[in-house]
Order: C-alpha cells, then structure tokens, then sequence
C-alpha cells in the first residue's frame, strides 16, 4: 500500500466523484439489508396465519384469513422488489461516480508517465528498453486501475456491507451472530498469508510481461535482418521460450487465487450449517423465531459476495501494488539533464570547446579527453576520425543530450548548461547517425518542427536536401504514407528526408552526424552547394567518414581514440602529412580500385 500512496493526489481531485460514490456505496447498501428483515417478518407471518387459518377450519372465514394473508405475502414480495430496484440504482450511481474516476486517473496518469518519459534524460533511454517502457505506461496502469475503480469501489461495498450486516445479525441474536461469524478469524488469516504469495508472484509476472513485449517490439522491428539470416524458426523458439517462462508466472498466481476462492466457499458453507444448527435450538429454547433463522440464512448469503469478492479486491490491490511499484520506479527518476529557468535567447551560433572530456555513464566509455576547439558564426566545421573516435560524442554533447564529465562547452561565451534547453534545441538543426522517421507521411516528417504544415517550406527543403525528384516520382508525393521507421524509402531516401527535416527550421546551427554515407558523390556535392547557401552566416558542424564531403569546410577536426591529433584547412592537413593525409591517400586508393558501377 505504500506504493499506491502516490495516488492519493488524484483522490484529493477527484473527490467529488469519490465522496458521493462512497454515500451511494452505503444506500445501496441499506437497501441491500433491509429485505432480510422484511422476509423474516413475512416468515413469521407465514406461520403465525397458517396456524390461525387452521383454527378456522370449516369456517367461513378462513377464506377471509386466506385472503388476507395472500394480500400480505403479495405486500411483502413488492416490498422486496422495490428495495431491490431501489438498491439498482443506487449501484449504477455508485459506478457512474466511481468507475469514472478511475478513468479520469487513468487518462491522467498515462499523461504524466508519458510527460515525464519526455523530460528524462537520453541515458535513461539507454538503461531501459521500449518494451519495458511502454508496458509501464500501459499494462501496469490498467491494473493501477481495476485498484482505483472495482478495487476501491468492492471493497468500499464490502465493509459497509459487512458492517450493517454484522451489526443487524448482532441486534437480533449474539450467540447466533458469534457462531455464524466464527470462520471469519480463519479466512483473515489465509487472507494475511496468501496476500504476501499474490504480491510476489504478480511483481515476476509483470517482469516477465515487460520481456517479452520488449523482445516482440525488437524483434518486429527488425525482421528484415530476421529474414535475410532465416533466423525466423530461432525467433519463434526464443519467442516460445519466453512466452513459457511468462505462463509458468501466471499459472503459479492463478493456482493461488483457485485454491482460496474454494476455501471461501467451503467457510460460507460452515457458517451456513452452524446458523440452522444453532438456530434451531435457539427457537426450540423459544430465544428467537424461526423467521430470525430465515433472516439469518438471507444475511449470511449476503456477505458470501463480500467473502468472495474480498480476495478477489485482495489480488486486485495487491498486482496495482506492484504495477504502481514499477511506475514509481519511472516516475521517481529525475533527468540527468535539465534546463534552468531562463529566459530565452537568440543564438548567434559561437562553439567553444573548452577541455571537454566525457565519459559514457553506463559502459564507463572515456569517449572525449580534453577537447578544444573553437567554431566562429558563419564557419563550416568539419570532423572527421575512425569509428569509434568521438566523433557522434560531440555532436550529442553538442544537442545537450548529455552533460560534460570534465571541461565546459561555451555558446556565445555562455556555457551550454546555463541556456534554456528547449529554446537553444530549438535554434539547432540535428542529423543524427541513426535515421528516425515516424510512420506518417513525408510532409509531416519533414515539417516535424512545426506546429503548422507549411507546404512551400517542405518543398524547397525536399529540393534543398536533393530528395524533391524522388518524392514527387511517388503515386502521393508528399502525401505518402512512408511506414514505420521509414521502411518505405531506401537509406538514402530516408537520410535526405533527415536532413530536409533539419533544415526546414533554419536553424542557426547545423549539426550532421554522418548522415551522407548512402548518398552518392553528385547528391552529395548538391546538398553541400544548398547547405553552403541556406547556411551562409550560420554555423555548420558536419561529421563524415568521406574527406570528399569536408574538404571545403572553413576548419577540420582529425580525431583518434577521442583527442584532436591534428586540425586546420585541407590544405593545412595535407601539407602536414599526418593522420588526414593518410586518410586521403588511402580513400583515393580505394576509389580508383573500385570499379565503375553498370
């Protein structure tokens, strides 16, 4: 229950759904004990007028007695009846109150789980997987609430209901009351021990749930690679495997709750026979009616639903425990990096690196030792190095996904954690290695920046970027529907709709993390022409593997094992006849070797 004290928030909100649900809660609930007394003075009636009836026997009016007492007996069911209709409505008000507060907690803690994935830091995305991620934020938080709307509302019904009745059982007869109720002491305790075996197994449940959706989501998502290797007889035995280990959970809780919900039974069951047991003598010593044994036997029934539905709330609340354990376990983690409460500025588009140095939090990955260089307003910087030389650490430290370990990045002169993050992210255009679209059409990905479609700008951007020919080539143009992580388009399709994406904003500065590895040589000098005008007085920061796609940028950063081993022009590099030359020659070489394409 600790867990779900978080949600007390939404109680506080939701309180006038709650409070009146709980009044009708306790109406219904009256209504529910009062047929019990009606039938047990019908019962009463019943043999007090049969005896009367037989002592007019040959009379003429016994028929009048007859009749009498069929018209009473005829009061008496409408009576039930109504209460019962009475007891109806108030249960459908009771769940039109309570059912649709959970609902609106629902909506809203979906909201603020969502909301807070989007503040959380990139290393946060790097610890945990989709999957878990989007279960959290779905399955755990529908059984968050079936707490909040049967949960509450059952057990809400359950007290009130077992207080009145225990209360009008007690007012009738207190030893009758004490052996009837004498199994409940048994089922609290199997409630207490069985509680602890519901929370565990329900915790490895949603652990096993989480597994397998996020092996699933990685799985679907790359069935091309699952295709190309065959492998799909592996996945669906990896998938069957992990599909096991989940029944194996479930079945364990479910051979839990199927053994106490009989034990329930078979207590109501004892009851039931010790009521017309001791009930009997009880009438025979002349202490209580027979109609008192028939209102018993109606109030027993009554609490076999509360009983049975109390383990039932039982399990309910405890797998909401554990699934709001989950969420909590989220919703308590704080971003790595945020952004101060300042004002907004315009970016001029300076870079300093000052000492920068960078270790992974992870891996423990030294990616950058001691980084400097500086970019002036209006320069093309160029970095180039080998896979794994720092090259992609920049450019994230550049978008502030992560923070420096060592040094101080400078824009402006002002340093990059003192900016307001979302106005500076704003001003920025970013390319990253990994090429993301989203399943919609290609306008909207290329305009995802903006709030508002502006087609004339998707254009021009398409035709900066060198993708117009192939968009327009397609049956719907803009309008296509590219599919899921644009599976649709080729790599280098999917690269220029990137980069049309970045500079659709006019950003002040432009960051390409190696985003023109699949486009050929002519679509690459294109895109630079464009870059170089739609860029003039802006900064432009371009990693790349090719020196053909550097070599006219104002300053080249040659990196190795994340230090800066030479920079300058790419006349300056050459002549010095380091690392970069070497590159050259050694690309040059493998150009001239390859043969020409048919």
């Amino acid at each position: 229950m600790k867990s779900l004290a978080y949600l007390n928030k939404f109680f506080y909100k939701y309180r006038w759904r709650l409070i009146p649900g709980v009044c009708f809660v306790v109406i219904s609930n009256i209504f529910g004990v009062l047929p019990a007394q009606v039938i047990r003075v019908a019962f009463n009636l019943v043999s007090e007028n049969i005896q009367i009836y037989h002592l007019y026997a040959g009379f003429d009016r016994q028929q009048i007695i007859y009749d009498i007492f069929g018209s009473s007996l005829l009061l008496f069911g409408a009576l039930v009846l109504v209460l019962s209709l009475l007891r109806g409505l108030f249960l459908f008000f009771m769940r039109q109150t309570i059912i649709l507060m959970s609902r609106h907690i629902e909506y809203d803690l979906k909201n603020e789980i969502y909301q807070h994935y989007q503040e959380l830091s990139l290393a946060f995305f790097r610890r945990h997987n989709t999957g878990d991620l989007m279960n959290r934020a779905t399955e755990d938080v529908s059984r968050v609430r079936m707490y909040l709307g049967p949960g509450i509302m059952y057990a809400i019904n359950t007290i009130v209901l077992f207080v009145l009745t225990v209360y009008a059982m007690l007012s009738v007869n207190g030893r009758l009351a004490l052996f009837a109720l004498m199994p409940m002491p048994v089922l609290v305790l199997s409630i207490y021990y069985v509680n602890n075996l519901i929370e565990f197994r329900s915790e490895k449940i949603q652990e096993r749930l989480s597994s397998l959706s996020s092996f699933v989501q990685e799985n679907i998502s790359g069935i091309r690679v699952v295709k190309s290797y065959v492998r799909e007889a592996y996945i669906s035995k990896k998938f069957t495997e992990e599909s096991e280990n989940y029944k194996m959970h479930s079945m364990a809780l479910t051979k839990v709750q199927a053994l106490f919900f009989p034990m329930m039974l078979l207590l109501v069951g004892i009851s039931n026979v010790l009521i017309i047991y001791i009930g009997g003598i009880e009438v025979m010593k002349g202490n209580i009616t027979s109609g008192n044994i028939a209102e018993f036997v109606v109030y027993l029934n009554q609490l076999m639903f509360p009983v049975m539905s109390l383990g039932w709330v039982t399990s309910l609340i405890q797998r909401a425990a554990a699934s709001q354990k989950r969420i909590n376990e989220f919703l308590h983690e704080r971003p790595e990096v945020q952004s101060p409460k300042v004002a907004a500025r315009q970016v001029k588009g300076q870079i300093v690196f000052d000492r920068v140095s960078f270790v992974y939090p992870d891996t423990g990955i030294e990616a950058l030792k001691e980084v400097s260089f500086t970019v002036e307003p209006g320069q093309m910087l160029a970095i180039i190095g080998r896979t794994g030389s720092g090259k992609s650490t920049i450019a994230n430290l550049m978008m502030r996904m992560y923070d420096t370990t060592g040094g101080e990045i400078q824009i402006d002169g002002t340093p990059l954690p003192q900016l307001n993050l979302n106005a500076y992210r704003s001003q920025v255009g970013f390319v990253p290695q990994e090429v993301f679209l989203f399943s919609d059409t290609i306008a909207h990905n290329i305009a995802f920046s903006a709030d508002v479609l502006d087609r004339s700008a998707v254009e021009q951007a398409a035709k900066n970027a060198a993708v117009y020919g192939n968009i327009i080539e397609l049956e719907k143009g803009f309008d296509t529907l590219i599919g899921e992580r644009g599976i649709t388009l080729s790599g280098g399709q999917k690269q220029r709709v990137s980069i049309a994406r970045a500079i659709v904003k006019q950003p002040q500065i432009l960051v390409f993390d190696d985003c023109l590895s699949a486009v050929d040589t002519r679509t690459e000098e294109e895109i630079l022409r464009n870059l170089g005008r739609i860029m003039n007085g802006k900064t432009s920061i371009i990693i790349a593997h090719r020196i053909s796609t550097i070599r006219n940028a104002d300053k080249i950063l040659v990196m190795d094992n994340g230090i800066i081993t030479e920079q300058g022009t790419h006349d300056e590099l050459m002549a010095q006849k380091g690392d970069y030359f070497e590159l050259y020659e050694k690309q040059l070489l493998e150009e001239q070797e390859t043969p020409p394409a048919i």
